[in-house]
């Protein structure tokens, strides 16, 4: 014994398993030297092709002559020793299994050729092993292959048969796909006290030894190793880290003794967990087949094939349970409603947490914040056009051309200038303050055709100050082409804009804050020309206000759940803050004189998470830029984003994953309290429910 399997290799696929004696070998080595050659003929069998080649032989496709029908045909290199031994085995274990549907069935067998022989049906859709090759297999194939070689085992068990050797290699596929047990090489019967050593990886610890006993719970642990890799797509415990420990054995002995440490050593494997599809009782099968203890793994394949079947019951079972589960909770649910003293609590809980949280989800809220923007801006802008088209708008227009900024100065303010004048810019200022219960405007101004302001409210009462009879024909809301102009530029030398617009976003120099003007054009009385620009100015972060404050309540808090808006950079594509519920005016002061040279210092999201909120639309972990800058704002968060109609502008929703879904559990909790006294009522009735629902599923 102490000779047999001297050199045991790590298991490529197809090979076969090595289990030869000192003689055995070098009759192999002398065979494996010789040049493959055809076999001699064969009564009956035309030989066409070679299938592959071992340590004792080779196999080769041939054809039946009267029939056509292929075959395959297993020669021994020699008609002596364990070659001889090795025929006389395998054939009289496939004879044994012939009626098996499971197992590949012997046709004939040649004792006396040279080469001994025997024939074997020809499965052509190859090997498991070579399935495996492109990686795992869908979980029900696996199960499907499994239960197919575990009734070949089931078979070959009841015949008094071990085959030892279970291994992708060793299972084949008919023209219909089934799969098929075959060579069975190291079989024992189950009353032989002989050794058979199989394959590393698939071998049981306790047949891992030069002197162990067969047992059925050897093909149980391969059988459950063959599942594991199907699932997986690599055999249990089998890495780089482990092949070379074995590879660096000299020996049987060693290589046997390391492998076993091996299996002792290693962690329970745990891949086929996580794959999906995987359910806990399929789980629960590979880990009971692998158990490295004898005694705590399955006795024998009947078993896991009863575990196979139980699992489908359990999973035709699933819609009469599932419905067994929803019909009482929907019944409990019905009743609910029609409790008098729990409807109003639930409904007024879920108003006040769907209105608390905007719409009860940040994606709803960023898309509501978008469009409202954009509506806010599309009114604010009407509005314009509407006093645009005023005459009082013309007359001011027409009327100011000779007066200067004083003159101009007191008509704004109302004190002095011509009555019919006068009147019109009242008229203008009226609609100024027309804003409502909206946020106001931070001014009105209006521009004649060479963009000279010659109205403006409020006035400021710093004449140094005053911007009324300035020119400004390089800003933006002036001209509409994007942005400012650096420099000057003398009056008449560019057109005002023909169509409504809003400008670039600028830095207001008196809080720091980003601020916008929208500006439409006055037409003459004809339509035919552009005679001035009117135009309203506002911080950004009073466009966002009025929604602000609905979207947090007192649980979360105004730092815990906002709005924000971010703008693109034509440059680079990426997103820069306009407003967030840090940049108030103090902040955005002392952030721009503590570092930034720039008048328009800009917090910028980092490009990955800009990408992020431009192409998905949300992130699941933004980390708010603002936190550089105040450590409030640190850690995770939840962002949805939106773009705003007709601009660069994206409205941005943040909150806190800790407590995204707090809402909901309050929600849930409420839930779990109204419907105490129904549970308790209908506990009962429900179990019953239950029960007879279960009976009638088995």
């Amino acid at each position: 014994m102490s000779e047999t399997a001297k050199n045991i290799d790590l298991p490529p696929s197809g090979e076969d398993t090595e289990v030869q004696d000192a003689s055995s070998r070098e009759v192999s080595q002398g065979l494996s030297l010789r040049t493959l050659q055809t076999p001699g003929a064969i009564p009956g069998y035309q030989i066409e092709q070679c299938l592959g080649e071992g340590s004792y032989g080779s196999v080769w496709l041939a054809r039946e002559v009267r029939t056509g029908k292929k075959v395959a045909i297993k020669f021994y290199a020699r008609g002596r020793g364990v070659d001889w031994s090795l025929l006389s085995r395998e054939v009289e274990k496939l004879a044994v299994l012939y009626t098996s549907r499971n197992i590949v069935r012997l046709i004939d067998v040649a004792w006396d050729h040279d080469p001994p022989y025997f024939v074997m049906e020809y499965l052509e859709n190859g090997s498991l092993a070579q399935k495996l090759e492109q990686g795992s297999l869908p979980v029900e194939d696996a199960v499907r292959i499994t239960r197919a070689m575990a009734q070949a085992l089931v078979h070959a068990h009841g015949s008094g048969v071990l085959h030892c050797d279970l291994k992708p290699a060793n299972v084949l596929f008919d023209a219909s796909g089934d799969a098929r047990l075959c060579d069975f090489g190291q079989s024992r019967l189950s009353t032989e006290r002989t050794p058979s050593l199989g394959t590393l990886f698939y071998m049981a610890p306790e047949q891992a030894v030069l002197d162990g006993i067969p047992d059925a719970r050897w093909d149980v642990y391969a059988l459950g190793a063959l599942l594991y890799q199907m699932l997986t797509g690599t055999a249990p415990r089998r890495n780089v880290g482990s092949e070379q420990t074995l590879q660096r054995a000299t020996t049987t002995e060693e290589r046997l003794a390391a492998y076993r440490r091996l299996l002792e050593e290693s962690p329970r494997p745990v891949s086929h967990r996580s794959v999906s599809g995987v359910d806990q009782r399929l789980a629960e099968i590979v880990d009971s087949c692998l158990e490295r203890d004898p005694q705590l793994r399955l006795a024998n394949a009947q078993i896991v094939l009863d575990l196979l079947d139980q699992r489908d019951r359990a999973k035709s079972r699933r819609p009469l349970l599932i419905l067994a589960l929803l019909g009482p909770l929907l019944f409990l649910a019905a009743m609910f409603w029609i409790a008098e003293s729990a409807v109003p609590r639930v409904v007024q809980s879920a108003e006040d947490n769907l209105a608390s949280r905007a719409l009860a989800g940040d994606s709803t809220s960023a898309r509501i914040l978008a469009l409202s923007i954009h509506q806010e801006i599309v009114t604010r802008t009407e509005e314009l056009e509407s006093e645009a088209r005023s005459s009082h708008v013309q007359k001011i227009i027409a009327g100011s051309k000779d007066l200067n900024a004083e003159q101009l100065r007191d008509l704004c303010r109302g004190t002095a200038g011509p009555p019919e004048l006068a009147d019109s810019y009242r008229k203008l200022n009226q609609a100024k303050e027309g804003d409502g219960d909206r946020h106001p405007d931070r001014s009105w101004f209006l521009t004649d055709v060479e963009g000279r302001q010659i109205f403006r409210n409020p006035v400021s009462e710093d004449l140094k100050e005053s911007t009324i009879g300035k020119f400004f024909n390089r800003r933006d809301y002036f001209h509409g082409k994007g942005k400012d102009i650096v420099d000057p530029i003398p009056k008449g030398s560019i057109s005002p804009r023909k169509t409504p617009g809003v400008s670039a976003a600028y830095t207001s120099e008196a809080t720091g804050q980003y601020a916008i003007a929208i500006a439409v054009p006055v037409w003459n009385e004809e339509k035919t020309e552009v005679i001035g620009v009117l135009g309203r100015s506002l911080h950004l972060p009073d466009l966002l206000d009025r929604w602000e404050k609905p979207l947090h309540d007192d649980a979360t808090g105004a730092d815990q759940r906002f709005l924000a808006l971010a703008q693109i950079d034509s440059e680079d594509d990426s997103l820069f803050l306009l407003d967030h519920n840090w940049m108030n005016p103090a902040n955005m002061k002392s952030h721009m004189e503590r570092g930034s040279k720039s008048k328009e210092p800009r917090i910028r999201i980092s490009t990955e998470q800009s990408q992020h909120l431009l192409q998905e639309r949300s992130t699941a972990t933004y980390i708010d830029p603002i936190a550089k800058l105040d450590p409030r704002f640190d850690g995770e968060w939840l962002a949805a984003s939106y773009p705003v109609e007709d601009s660069k502008w994206i409205a941005i929703v943040q909150e806190r994953r800790d407590i995204a879904l707090k809402p909901m559990e309050d929600l849930r909790h409420l839930f779990y309290r109204s419907g105490y006294f129904a549970i308790t009522i209908f506990s009962v009735m429900l179990g019953v429910f239950w029960v007879l629902l279960r009976r009638a599923s088995e």
